[in-house]
């Protein structure tokens, strides 16, 4: 894969094999994550991934015998730190982290209650993947990139979600202020903010939904570019609506 790659890494080899990169990413099994997985290896990267989900972490393996799939919950402090022992302990490195998992919980602050599990939903969007970069850091400070899986809703924040909204901005200005502290090193620090995408978390919803493997493919394509964010699909659009015409942006969001 034609990911830049410093000298010391372009002839490390992986399980005896020579290996381009080895990606960690987190939520891999399902939906964009797994779509991210499926392509990088294609690629011939090393790819290991985290989920809670025993089957589909079985899924995974028995489909990628040569990846390595660790039941993980990235909120739990001593599951990540296994989780980075494991990588350690199989590969000896890792070059690529993407931050992955996520998930939208609708509240109504019109309604009697709409806090209810707030906490474990900012920790899971937020908190989580923050905790895993600095930790990811101090065991291996020449990471190559680090990518943060953000969504359209981290520049207006969707009606039905406000929370999410919320918590999907503080990551995006979360990376925008890692990718000043690490240019020095040669970090490589992208934010890809998606479209409603079509994953299991969406299966309910109508509407237009991007296919996950074309949020991957502008993915690998924004990392070979060493751009620092990456708008799949009609995400695209935003930054000049925000510009142009918001107003209609918050008329579109209002639907969604």
């Amino acid at each position: 894969m034609d990911l830049p790659a410093s000298p010391q890494q372009a002839h490390r080899t992986v399980t005896g094999k020579a290996t381009s990169r080895v990606v960690l990413i987190t939520g891999g099994t399902s939906g964009i994550g797994l779509s991210l997985a499926d392509s990088f290896l294609r690629e011939g990267d090393a790819v290991a991934v985290c989920a809670r989900s025993r089957a589909g972490l079985d899924r995974f393996t028995e489909k990628h015998p040569d990846g390595l799939a660790v039941q993980a919950d990235v909120t739990d402090p001593q599951a990540r730190t296994a989780l980075l022992d494991a990588v350690g302990e199989r590969f000896g490195r890792l070059d690529v982290l993407i931050n992955n998992a996520g998930g939208l919980v609708e509240r109504d602050f019109s309604a009697d209650d709409a806090t209810a599990a707030l906490d474990q939903e900012i920790d899971l969007n937020l908190t989580a993947p923050i905790h895993l970069t600095g930790e990811t850091l101090r065991r291996w400070p020449d990471l190559s990139a680090i990518v943060f899986v953000t969504s359209g809703f981290a520049l207006i924040s969707p009606t039905r979600a406000p929370t999410y909204g919320a918590a999907k901005a503080g990551l995006h200005g979360f990376a925008e202020g890692l990718r000043r502290q690490l240019a020095p090193r040669g970090t490589h620090v992208l934010e890809v903010l998606p479209p409603t995408t079509d994953t299991p978390a969406t299966a309910a919803k109508t509407g237009p939904k991007l296919p996950p493997a074309e949020v991957a493919e502008a993915t690998i394509r924004a990392l070979r570019e060493r751009r620092p964010m990456a708008f799949p699909g009609n995400a695209k659009l935003m930054p000049a609506l925000l510009r142009i015409a918001p107003r209609t942006l918050d008329r579109m969001v209002a639907k969604l």
